[in-house]
C-alpha cells in the first residue's frame, strides 16, 4: 500500500504552510533523503507497468511476452487498476515529485488505471444486449440475473462442492460434483484444456462449483493425452465417460437423458467434435470455450515459432500432417461435423487470444447457423485464453451468465 509521506505530519505548522515540511524533515533524516529519488521511481515504473499491462486487455500479446500475463490483465485488471490510482494519489501528495517527473507519473497511472478498467465498460455493454441474444437463439429462461454488474467484482469465488473421484474407463478417473438442490440432475461432462498433450481434471474447479451450485451436476474428466493416445483416442475416451453416466446415473442423482458437453481450449475442440459426431440424442447441447472448431484451418496458419508450436503440437495430436493423416484432421474438425442435427452450441472466445485465433468460433458459428442449428457466439473484446478463471471479473460474470441461460435452456 502506498502512503503519503509522513513528513509534513511531524514539521512545524508554518513549513507545512510554506511547502517546506518534508524538505525539512528529508535534511535532518539522510535514510529518507535517500529513499526520496527512489520513491520517485518506484512510482513512475509502476505507472508504466500498468500501461503496459492494460495494454494487453487492447492489444494481442507479444509473442516474445508470456499469454499469462494477458490473463492477469483479462481476469485480474479491476483489481489491479488500484496501483496506478495509488500511484496518482501518492504523486499528488509528495512534494519531492514535481515538474515533468509527477506529469509522467500521473499522465501514465490515470492512463493505466483507464486501460485496466475499461473492460468493466466493454462488459457493461455486452451485458445489456446479452440476455435479448440469448432469448432469441436459445429461448427465454424463467429467471436471469444481471450478466454484469460491479458489485459483481467484490463477489468471492462459489464455496467448493463435495467431489467424488471415479474410475470411469481403465485408469481413466472423474471429478463428480453432485448438484445442490436437485434430485435428479442434469449433468455437465466438462472436457479441460493443455493442448491435448498436457492438463488434467480439476482446471479452474471454481467454475464446476459455480454450476453445481447452480443445480447441475458435473462431471469433470481425464482423457488420454498425446502423442502417447492420437485422436480419435480422445473422442473414445469421452464416449465412455457419457457411457458410464448413463450407467450410473441413479446413483449420482443424474438425469442421463439431458447431458451437455463442456469444453475450454484444447478440451473445447473435443467436445464440439463429440458433440457433432456421436449422434447421441442425450447430448442436448455443447459449451466450447476458446476452442480450435477447424485443424486444416489450424494447420494452415499454425506457426513452429507461436506460442504453442502449433505444427508440432497438431502432429503429436493428430498422428501426422493433413497430408498423411488427413480423416483424423477431419473426424477433428467440428466445422466438417455439423449437420442440420447438432445440438445447439454456445461459444465464448476473447478477440485478444493469441493461442486459438477467435476466428474458429467466428467460422463455426456460420457454419452452424447454415445448417439451421441454434448457436450463438459470445465475443468478448478484451478477453484472452482462459477467461472465465476468475468468476468475479468482467469476463468471467459474463460467462457464468450466457452458460447458465444455455443450460436452462436445453436442459429444460
Amino acid at each position: 500500500m502506498w502512503y503519503g509521506h509522513p513528513g509534513a505530519a511531524f514539521a512545524g505548522a508554518n513549513d507545512v504552510a510554506r511547502g517546506r515540511g518534508l524538505r525539512t524533515l528529508c535534511a535532518g533524516l539522510p535514510g529518507l533523503a535517500r529513499i526520496r529519488p527512489s520513491m520517485r521511481w518506484i512510482l513512475l515504473i509502476l505507472s508504466a507497468a500498468s500501461v503496459a499491462l492494460g495494454l494487453l486487455t487492447v492489444l494481442p500479446v507479444p509473442h516474445f511476452v508470456s499469454w499469462r500475463l494477458a490473463v492477469l490483465a483479462c481476469d485480474f485488471g479491476y483489481a489491479l487498476a488500484l496501483i496506478p490510482l495509488l500511484v496518482v494519489i501518492a504523486s499528488c501528495l509528495m512534494s519531492s515529485i514535481r515538474g515533468a517527473f509527477a506529469g509522467a507519473t500521473r499522465s501514465l497511472g490515470v492512463v493505466g488505471f483507464a486501460l485496466l478498467l475499461q473492460p468493466c465498460m466493454q462488459a457493461r455493454a455486452i451485458a445489456g444486449r446479452l440476455p435479448a441474444e440469448l432469448e432469441r437463439h436459445f429461448g427465454a429462461v424463467r429467471e436471469s440475473a444481471d450478466p454484469f454488474t460491479f458489485g459483481g467484482l467484490l463477489r468471492g469465488w462459489p464455496a467448493p462442492v463435495p467431489k467424488r473421484t471415479l474410475a470411469y474407463s481403465g485408469a481413466l478417473r472423474l471429478d463428480f460434483y453432485p448438484a445442490s438442490g436437485r434430485a435428479l440432475a442434469p449433468c455437465v461432462i466438462v472436457i479441460h484444456g493443455g493442448g491435448w498433450d498436457n492438463g488434467d481434471r480439476g482446471q479452474i474447479a471454481q467454475f464446476n462449483d459455480g454450476l453445481a451450485r447452480s443445480g447441475y451436476a458435473v462431471a469433470d474428466i481425464s482423457y488420454r493425452l498425446a502423442p502417447a493416445a492420437i485422436w480419435p483416442a480422445q473422442r473414445e475416451d469421452v464416449a465412455a465417460a457419457i457411457a458410464y453416466i448413463k450407467a450410473h446415473a441413479g446413483d449420482l442423482g443424474v438425469d442421463a437423458s439431458r447431458l451437455v458437453l463442456f469444453g475450454r481450449s484444447a478440451g473445447g475442440q473435443i467436445a464440439e467434435a463429440c458433440a457433432y459426431g456421436l449422434g447421441d440424442p442425450s447430448l442436448r447441447g455443447v459449451v466450447a470455450l476458446y476452442a480450435p472448431s477447424d485443424m486444416h484451418f489450424a494447420w494452415k496458419w499454425g506457426k513452429e515459432d507461436d506460442a504453442l508450436n502449433s505444427p508440432s503440437l497438431l502432429r503429436r495430436f493428430l498422428g501426422g500432417t493433413p497430408d498423411t493423416a488427413g480423416p483424423a484432421y477431419d473426424s477433428a474438425s467440428a466445422i466438417r461435423l455439423v449437420g442440420p442435427h447438432s445440438p445447439p452450441t454456445l461459444l465464448i472466445h476473447g478477440s485478444m487470444d493469441t493461442l486459438v485465433w477467435d476466428r474458429h468460433s467466428a467460422r463455426l458459428a456460420e457454419r452452424l447457423s447454415e445448417a439451421g442449428v441454434p448457436n450463438l457466439l459470445v465475443s468478448m473484446p478484451w478477453a484472452t485464453h482462459a477467461l472465465e478463471l476468475n468468476p468475479s471479473s468482467p469476463s468471467g460474470q459474463l460467462t457464468q451468465f450466457a452458460v447458465l441461460w444455455f443450460l436452462d435452456s436445453v436442459c429444460r
